[in-house]
């Protein structure tokens, strides 16, 4: 009696046909699929906690390199012949012309506004310190004479600033100098306060609370000049009073300094709303070979690839373009550093990604290899009934895929939790979650488990079914 039932055949299967084979073919041997699935979820649990940090890690360390402090200097552009050694310089302080303090609220307005994190201006000049209100001249001989001079820094701690955007933004070296140690508190806006710097406090015994008194140079120049005696008498009786309220410590020449408000150093150098040197600070991109390119040379394509980039440079030529008569360089020492130790930490983490992807391809191909092995008469079998090389291939493939699905999906699940205690630890951050690392981790899955995988499924679709069948 013929048999109603049709025999299996692999030569016209449906799409749901393929389907249950797959799912049933994935629902047996777990003990291979839990080995491969975990190599797969290890592997790229590592690659996510790698990339997603690599991602991050550009912002999270510009903005501790910040702490280092400024990045770009601003001068007057009327300055004398720059003398520059070693990313220092080494020109007079005093020396040249200033620049207008209205015009800072133009860096809020440039391309790279937002990597602005703050900017400082500064206005030096020496002065005679003294701690009693006579100070201690000496009477009149014709010639001013030649008192220990101390160096006074004017510039912004905490300052307000109103942008043309009629945003207000609040500035100064508190932001830009952030390591600077502070004993005490900064002086307040507008005030006759100051901090002193720790050697200098020590030298002269003075202690937070304190009074001190400066005669300004602007009155009393360091010249031995004969002057006439109206001009001495206001120098020897002119003293300006200010109280200390904090000892600075910066491991600089501020330690033996004194650093007071910049309106007040603008009033004692007579030179209201001007200011002599701009300390800023911008989150940067590491400079490449096309960042360090000339752009006077580069085509407007090029140029504007460049200008859209947040190089160093780049964010040195748009300040300038909003500071007329203002030169700005960029402090190599910080900028150089902070690109050499990014780029390094980005290659490591690359390495590490590479390295659990080799390794997770490798224990994918191991593991594939013995499944293969074991199913050989399964697929022999698969072959007698019909099935062509390139159809048991594709079956063992989509067995694969689906395996690199859910590892690849695991592993991500891990690998956001290894991320965020890596950059909770290191950068005191852990880094949001981002669907295109989730896309790329499912897909170099995918990628890393067909190329483990390539040799043995090459290996099963050229199996002949007799020696099989006969257990050859």
């Amino acid at each position: 009696m013929r048999s109603r039932h049709r025999p299996v055949s692999f030569r016209n299967f449906d799409s749901p046909m393929f389907i249950r084979l797959v799912a049933d073919s994935f629902s047996r041997r777990p003990r291979h699929k839990l080995l491969t699935g975990a190599a797969l979820a290890l592997g790229m649990a590592v690659a996510t906690a790698a990339l997603s940090v690599s991602l991050d890690v550009g912002d999270r360390l510009a903005r501790e390199f910040r702490s280092l402090g400024a990045n770009l200097l601003v001068t007057p552009q009327a300055d004398s012949l720059p003398l520059e050694i070693g990313g220092v310089d080494y020109r007079p302080v005093n020396a040249g012309a200033y620049l207008p303090e209205s015009d800072l609220g133009k860096l809020k307005t440039i391309f790279w506004r937002n990597n602005i994190v703050a900017f400082a201006p500064v206005l030096e000049f020496t002065a005679v310190l003294h701690r009693n209100p006579a100070g201690g001249s000496a009477a009149y001989t014709g010639q001013i004479q030649n008192d220990p001079q101390t160096l006074v820094i004017g510039t912004w701690t905490n300052h307000s600033l109103r942008a043309p955007d009629r945003e207000t933004y609040v500035t100064g070296v508190e932001k830009t100098n952030p390591w600077w140690r502070i004993e005490g508190e900064w002086f307040r806006e507008s005030s006759k306060e100051c901090v002193i710097g720790e050697q200098l406090a020590r030298q002269q015994g003075i202690k937070i609370g304190d009074t001190i008194f400066l005669q300004g140079q602007e009155i009393a120049p360091q010249s031995n000049a004969l002057l006439d005696d109206e001009r001495l008498r206001v120098s020897i009786r002119t003293n300006i009073a200010l109280r200390v309220r904090g000892l600075l410590s910066t491991g600089d020449r501020e330690d033996s300094a004194i650093v007071i408000p910049l309106d007040l150093a603008q009033q004692i150098v007579r030179r209201p709303g001007a200011y002599r040197q701009l300390y800023v600070s911008a989150l940067t991109k590491p400079e490449d070979d096309f960042g360090r390119r000339d752009p006077s040379t580069l085509a407007p394509a090029d140029y504007d690839r460049w200008y859209c980039s947040p190089y160093i440079s780049s964010i040195a030529l748009q300040i300038k373009q909003v500071l007329p008569g203002a030169d700005v360089r960029v402090i190599r020492r910080v900028s150089d550093g902070e690109g050499a130790i990014l780029t390094h930490v980005r290659t490591l983490l690359w390495l590490v990604t590479f390295a659990s992807l080799l390794a997770a391809a490798l224990a994918v191909g191991a593991s594939s290899a013995a499944s293969v092995i074991e199913r050989r008469t399964e697929i022999g079998l698969m072959k007698a009934l019909g099935a062509g090389s390139g159809t048991v291939g594709f079956l063992l493939a989509a067995e694969q895929l689906l395996l690199a699905l859910v590892g690849g999906g695991l592993g991500y699940s891990l690998g956001i939790l290894l991320a965020r205690v890596v950059g909770q630890k290191i950068f005191g951050a852990a880094p949001a979650f981002s669907f295109l690392v989730l896309a790329v981790i499912v897909g170099l899955a995918a990628v890393v488990t067909l190329i483990g995988s390539a040799i043995p499924l090459r290996r099963a679709s050229r199996y002949e079914p007799a020696p099989i069948l006969r257990g050859e």
